[in-house]
């Protein structure tokens, strides 16, 4: 066997492979033994049957199998052998190649076309993406204790519609005269009395009401155009001009009371902190808040600086090979129309994403590995977890390892864990090379900026 490739351009591979008969007659004579042993063919006892008749019934198929596994793995060997980068799978030339005719040839040449990877040159020095180092103040845990105590508090589900209460029922637009508009929404919603925007005008039309009773109230008045848009189902730009009344027909309401500060509430949210009293709940509320609201802006700033990366990626790539090999693939509803149509606008920036995340693999490993998974989540049920009685310290760490390894196996439900480390390892390796300096901002101003 002969491999031998030629280099169009700086991109785009012409491998060329040639494979005579000593290389497949081996495997071809064990087959076809293989076949006679197990062939019934009439007018012969089972395993009887002349090696020549064999052959002229069976080599043709029993050639083209072998020389076609025998390709593929001279292919890739030579591929991993020569370190060559290449993208997608090599592709065959069947012009160059032309017909073969496994039936009578005893020496066959093959060609396939491949491409490489183009060159990666992070373009660090032109990043210029922000990271915020969100920072709570006591009205923020003030909001965060009263969403606490609401999520431990106690349900129920009142006759009547009480101060506060979250009501739900069918929504209906109404049109200048009152009536249902035509085309208008329709539709479910649920919210709470608490969350409108103009509570002292809007809530007393509905305290007091039972389910199947109606309440008319104008939707620019009573929510902002993101819960607008949110219970309606608009989009952004019609939501932020919907002024229409409303006809609600009352489904029913839910009341929550408050749980109260106390060392049952404490132990709820923070098991196994033995929080002592409210300042020290309030501190630890404080710790979680600015570490969920700091994931967040590193989420932000990884993302960002991806884009940076990708948008001065400027190599050229080798376009027609991959236009060629996505379309190979045999994917629903992509045909060459389409690819040349989305091309620039779906496809280059996919592309390019790609090649920048592999050259970032090169430099650190980004996707977590199973120990790192198993040991995130194994903090996740240390810091939940309920003592058993008798139970040793050594005991508690083998059941919790198990439990973390049984779910680090399944990798549904590791799937957001696997992304979360991803990103993490992704910013550690963004830091290192970038060195940002934080710039300190409130929740407020932080969620202002991600609008």
């Amino acid at each position: 066997m002969n491999i031998s490739r030629e280099n169009l351009d700086d991109l785009n591979l012409l491998i060329k492979i040639e494979i005579t008969e000593n290389d497949f007659a081996e495997r071809v004579s064990k087959q076809l033994k293989d076949y006679q042993k197990r062939a019934a063919i009439p007018g012969f006892r089972k395993g009887m049957a002349p090696m020549g008749m064999i052959q002229r019934m069976f080599r043709a198929e029993v050639v083209a199998n072998e020389v076609q596994s025998l390709l593929g793995e001279s292919l890739y060997n030579y591929i991993d052998n020569e370190k060559l980068d290449i993208v997608g799978a090599p592709l065959s030339n069947d012009e160059k190649t032309g017909t073969v005719d496994f039936a009578k040839g005893t020496d066959f040449t093959f060609y396939f076309d491949a491409a490489l990877a183009p060159k990666v040159e992070l373009a660090w020095d032109k990043v210029d993406t922000t990271l915020y180092q969100v920072k709570v103040n006591p009205k923020d845990i003030d909001k965060q204790v009263e969403e606490v105590t609401m999520r431990y508090g106690k349900f129920e589900t009142p006759e009547t519609i009480g101060e506060g209460d979250y009501v739900y029922g069918k929504a209906v637009e109404l049109g200048k005269d009152g009536q249902p508009k035509e085309g208008g929404v329709d539709t479910f919603v649920s919210f709470s009395l608490s969350t409108l925007k103009n509570v002292d005008d809007i809530q007393p039309l509905f305290v007091g009401k039972k389910a199947d009773e109606k309440v008319v109230f104008n939707a620019g008045k009573a929510f902002s155009a993101a819960d607008i848009e949110k219970h309606f189902h608009l989009e952004t730009a019609a939501a932020k001009k919907f002024k229409s009344d409303i006809e609600m027909t009352i489904s029913g309401c839910s009341h929550i009371t408050p749980h109260e500060l106390n060392d049952e509430l404490f132990a709820k949210v923070f098991p196994g902190e033995k929080v002592k009293d409210v300042a020290a709940f309030r501190k630890l509320l404080s710790k979680e808040m600015e570490k969920s609201n700091n994931e967040q802006a590193q989420i932000v700033y990884v993302s960002g600086v991806r884009q940076s990366l990708i948008d001065n990626f400027n190599s050229p790539m080798p376009e027609a090979f991959l236009k060629r090999w996505i379309l190979s693939r045999g994917e629903k509803d992509i045909t060459a129309e389409s690819l040349d149509a989305e091309w620039e606008e779906k496809y280059v920036p996919s592309l390019k994403w790609e090649f920048v995340d592999g050259e970032l693999n090169r430099m650190k490993k980004l996707e977590p590995s199973k120990d790192e998974v198993i040991a995130y989540v194994k903090d996740i049920l240390s810091r939940n977890d309920q003592p058993v009685e008798g139970e040793t310290a050594e005991e508690k760490e083998a059941r919790l390892d198990r439990s973390a390894r049984g779910i680090a196996d399944d990798e549904q439900s590791v799937r957001q864990i696997v992304d979360k480390l991803y990103v993490q390892n992704t910013f550690a390796l963004f830091k290192e090379q970038l060195k940002p300096e934080p710039e300190k901002v409130t929740m407020k101003e932080f969620m202002e900026k991600m609008k």
